[in-house]
């Protein structure tokens, strides 16, 4: 990947099919995430409206023109001593993996959660056998918080989820 290749931007309206196509394939084929029905366009409108009125990013990766991913941080809880602390949430376009997308997004996320006042950023990754997500957090300073054993059945299964936490 290069500089020239790849662009994080924030998300536009006109994206927002593009990101739901692609969060869609990992709700039907994968447990990375525990929904279990795709959400629409005009859902991801209401994240996008509620993520800008908190003032929070919500990103895209635009590769060759196309969004190949998107990452968007959102309240870590509903309480209000919780207000400073976000979970990120990163998908990739299926057959955009490995090319160090996810780093890029990651790095645009931290960042912008920082220079928005927030203090602490929680990932919480569905442990699907591959320690890819993990590896990612890793490297920007995420330390494990935790693990919730079979809190979430998908599939067929039951899975576990890794917490993992770091200061802004």
């Amino acid at each position: 990947m290069t500089a020239q290749q790849v662009i994080i931007r924030p998300v536009a309206h006109a994206d927002l099919k593009a990101v739901a196509e692609i969060f869609a394939h990992y709700v039907s084929h994968t447990v990375t995430t525990f929904e279990q029905t795709p959400p629409t366009v005009a859902d991801w409108q209401q994240k996008l409206d509620d993520l800008t009125a908190r003032g929070l990013p919500f990103l895209v990766a635009e590769w060759s023109g196309d969004v190949a991913g998107f990452a968007y941080a959102g309240p870590w809880r509903p309480k209000p001593a919780y207000r400073h602390t976000v979970e990120n949430s990163i998908y990739l376009a299926p057959d955009l993996t490995g090319k160090g997308l996810g780093s890029a997004l990651l790095g645009a996320l931290v960042d912008r959660c920082a220079q928005a006042d927030m203090r602490q950023m929680i990932a919480v990754i569905a442990d699907s056998g591959s320690r890819a997500s993990v590896a990612l957090h890793e490297r920007f300073g995420f330390t494990h918080a935790g693990r919730l054993t079979g809190v979430g059945h998908k599939h067929g299964r039951w899975i576990d989820t890794v917490l993992m936490q770091r200061a802004l």
